[in-house]
């Protein structure tokens, strides 16, 4: 799709009213959708548009107007049912007045109000019956309130067992609504946290036993498996602080040992804006708010999600959903309820966790230690996606409010197009591509996701060709900015020109910028990694350009690395093949630098001083040229 594309450049404001509908909340579907008489809904436009999309002569516009557009069901485009465009034109869905300084603040929202609010018999806590509804999330005035936590998850001296956790504290015995709590194990693997139920909590007045939820707990201990072992003479340290005493030994990496907090019970609601959800009544539930200091619940909008999914385009490989455009709208306000069954959550890396099935034992190094990975991994999903889909087009959009990921591409398709959006306050991660071939992922605004499954990337591409990840700003994130799995497809991938910050802000073992795995098969077919800025790779254990996993067939180019643990590393397992650094600039030199393993290549890399880092690179003309061409830019030109 070339920069030039009608994609960004078209505009409607010249079509024919008949080519117009119009969506209004105060709208009725019984009207003709003009701009006096609008729809009240957009199933009700939808089928103004399949109607009209085998005689299209021109785009055919829905304009969503101000307000909350709240959908009783995912809106599904789908290609067997004329959603596509046709004949050359598109089908678009935008905020009125798109283009313009009036544009209408339009949401696609897959919330409910939550109303009936009632002090509770706590001093300060207020309560709402909700039905059967299971959130894990409440936004309250259009801040997401998190769920009531106790850290750390279990007081006392811990041991696990085979079904949970025994603690010489008598105090869990005292937790309300123990069958609610879900445990939280931040760093389970240094890349990973998972969540597990708690079924029940008894004891005496010595101790507490605390029963696990099943499958989910056994699961977590098979999948969750890791060994260290070797010899370091002077002592050390692997990630996570397990130490090996010096001469070497052999230390198990226990994630499970204990969790680092408790989520989601009324006694651990103590902090202003947090809430829980308590489902022991079943039919009955009810939400306990604490609201922050002058909030008042019978005056604020407070918005549960209802639905999981808020647009899902399908198609097929021989009939794609195609030609069809969604610009200037806000999607906010959908769940993902699965982390709440038996199951549990239980994050492998990335956008993958462990869903069941067989398990795997991969060697970390020679002789070094092993962890356990999944047969078949699933991917976290996302509350807007498309399958099987062409020439899709997501412009100036805002994602926020979600309790998944955001945004994802599956299944095929190709010459899709993801410009110019905001991505924020999401529970999973950004932007992924799943497959499929010449994704643009240009100019977005990336920040705060991971809120809840904090392993997650901002943007995630796997196994996918020609796709472009370009001047994009992503930072606050609790894992990686960029992972580029590879896989068997994998070709001609460029991640290029992005400025990235503040990554890696809870976990470790990720950096700014991860990729792993074949990314090609040769250098012209390879993974392109060049005029990226990557600053503040926070915690430890990390390195800001990151090559993993048997990683090949990569140019890193120009690129700049500052206030990472370490810019990048050389050796790994399986090892690096053919991956070139070239005309980099970072604060530190790598480890074996002098001495590079054989499938690496370093040449005109320099190291600028860390405290006089700025000033350094500024004066070096290709340095201060990488920094000015990172980032979005005007982001939200024309479109």
């Amino acid at each position: 799709m070339p920069e030039n594309s009608t994609v960004e450049n078209s505009t409607v404001e010249n079509q024919a009213a008949e080519n117009q509908f119009h969506v209004a909340p105060w709208g009725r579907d019984s009207w003709p959708g003009t701009l006096d008489q609008p729809f009240a809904t957009l199933p009700a436009a939808q089928r103004a548009v399949r109607a009209g999309t085998a005689a299209m002569r021109a785009d055919l516009v829905v304009n969503l107007h101000a307000g909350r557009h709240v959908l009783t069901e995912p809106v599904e485009l789908r290609a067997d049912a004329g959603d596509s465009g046709q004949h050359g034109h598109r089908v678009v869905y935008q905020a009125y007045g798109h283009g313009t300084p009036d544009r209408a603040a339009a949401v696609l929202s897959g919330g409910r109000a939550i109303t009936g609010w009632q002090p509770g018999d706590v001093d300060g806590v207020w309560l709402a019956e909700v039905g059967d509804l299971t959130t894990r999330q409440l936004y309250v005035n259009g801040h997401r309130a998190p769920r009531a936590a106790l850290h750390p998850g279990i007081p006392g001296r811990v041991t696990k067992t085979a079904t949970g956790y025994v603690t010489d504290s008598t105090v869990p015995q005292g937790w309300r609504n123990p069958t609610g709590i879900e445990f939280v194990f931040q760093g389970v693997y240094p890349w990973s946290e998972a969540r597990c139920g708690v079924a029940a909590i008894s004891g005496d007045e010595h101790s507490s036993t605390i029963t696990m939820v099943q499958p989910g707990f056994e699961r977590a201990l098979g999948l969750y498996a890791a060994e260290w072992h070797g010899e370091i003479p002077n002592g050390g340290e692997i990630p996570n602080g397990i130490e090996i005493p010096a001469g070497g030994g052999t230390v198990a990496f226990d994630g499970l040992a204990a969790p680092s907090s408790a989520e989601n019970s009324t006694s651990f609601l103590t902090e202003p804006g947090t809430f829980v959800l308590d489902r022991s009544n079943p039919g009955r539930h009810v939400l306990h708010y604490l609201p922050l200091p002058g909030e008042d619940p019978t005056e604020s909008e407070i918005i549960a999600p209802v639905l999981e999914k808020l647009v899902v385009g399908k198609g097929t490989a021989e009939h794609p959903l195609h030609d069809v455009v969604l610009r200037g709208l806000t999607f906010a306000h959908a769940g993902w309820d699965r982390p709440s069954g038996p199951g549990g959550f239980l994050h492998y890396h990335g956008n993958a966790y462990y869903g069941g099935g067989p398990l795997q034992r991969v060697e970390i190094a020679e002789g070094m230690g092993h962890v356990s990975v999944p047969g078949a991994a699933v991917l976290v999903p996302s509350n807007v996606e498309f399958s099987s889909a062409e020439r899709i087009a997501l412009l100036d959009n805002t994602f926020v409010h979600l309790g998944a990921g955001a945004l994802a591409f599956s299944g095929g398709g190709a010459d899709n197009a993801v410009i110019g959006n905001v991505v924020e306050d999401v529970s999973g991660g950004g932007i992924a591509v799943n497959t499929g071939n010449g994704v643009r992922i240009e100019r977005n605004l990336i920040h705060h996701i991971g809120r809840e499954y904090r392993g997650s990337p901002a943007v995630w591409v796997s196994d996918s060709r020609e796709t472009t990840v370009a001047r994009n700003e992503i930072h606050d994130v609790p894992y990686s900015g960029v992972v580029i799995a590879g896989g068997d497809n994998a070709a001609r991938v460029q991640v290029v020109e992005n400025l990235i910050h503040h990554t890696m802000t809870v976990l470790a073992d990720g950096g700014g910028i991860y990729l792993s795995g074949p990314q090609g098969a040769s250098f012209a077919s390879g993974t392109v990694v060049r005029g990226n800025v990557i600053r503040d790779t926070i915690t430890s254990y990390n390195f800001g350009l990151y090559t993993d996993y048997g990683a090949s067939w990569v140019t890193v180019q120009g690129n700049i690395v500052h206030r990472g643990d370490t810019p990048i590393v050389l050796r790994v397992t399986p090892p690096l093949e053919n991956v070139v650094f070239l005309g980099n600039f970072w604060d530190d030199w790598p480890q074996d630098v002098e001495h590079p393993p054989a499938g690496v290549t370093l040449a005109g890399n320099t190291v600028l001083p860390k405290d006089d880092f700025d000033r350094a690179l500024a004066a070096d003309p290709a340095g201060a040229d990488i920094l000015a061409g990172a980032g979005r830019g005007d982001a939200r030109r024309t479109r």
